[in-house]
């Protein structure tokens, strides 16, 4: 997913409980920033390729270890930095903790996966990740290349500094640091078309 301009209307800044009200009754989504609202615009295939691979991988070998796996139409919410985005993949151990009562905005990721985009790259590697480091639960962020074999792996260590590991290549494998589970890029990579040209 893309992110655009602010969405632009007579009302500059909206509430988080506006923001939501406003979702609701949208067919397009949205993030949230501060009391700016930002329109999403839709990802290529080889993003959603990527995303569904690594989602569905995750799933057949986590889901009976006790680890929840989400997929992009679920909501996070970073109270500290009063922020809603909408992840691509999103590991949470145990049970999710619900924003109220509202079973579509999580808190507590464990894991959180980002296919980059040429639009988004630079607000994923930078300002997002720095609202996504303060979330208690999170621990590890991966960032995953849709023009080349190539992945950023940023793992929280035990003096809470996070430390990057880059593969790159087909024959890398890439092994999560927070939870059991390892892929080759190869296998990730499998019906990913790199001829096609990112818009």
């Amino acid at each position: 997913m893309t992110l655009t301009t602010p969405v632009q209307t007579e009302k500059t800044y909206y509430t988080p409980e506006e923001y939501l009200e406003l979702e609701n009754q949208s067919e397009n989504k949205h993030e949230y920033l501060n009391g700016e609202i930002f329109e999403m615009t839709g990802g290529t295939t080889n993003h959603n390729k990527l995303a569904l691979k690594i989602a569905a991988k995750l799933l057949a070998i986590l889901e009976e270890q006790g680890y929840e796996i989400y997929i992009g139409d679920v909501k996070l919410w970073i109270e500290a930095s009063n922020r809603y985005t909408y992840p691509d993949v999103m590991v949470v151990k145990d049970k999710a903790i619900y924003q109220g009562k509202n079973q579509t905005i999580i808190t507590n990721p464990l894991v959180i996966i980002e296919v980059l985009s040429k639009s988004t790259a630079n607000y994923d590697q930078g300002d997002k990740f720095d609202a996504y480091r303060r979330i208690p639960s999170f621990q590890e962020y991966i960032l995953i290349s849709q023009n080349e074999y190539y992945i950023k792996q940023f793992v929280k260590n035990e003096q809470g500094k996070w430390v990057l590991s880059d593969y790159r290549g087909e024959s890398e494998i890439l092994k999560l640091e927070s939870v059991g589970f390892e892929i080759s890029l190869k296998q990730l990579y499998q019906y990913v078309d790199f001829t096609l040209v990112e818009d």
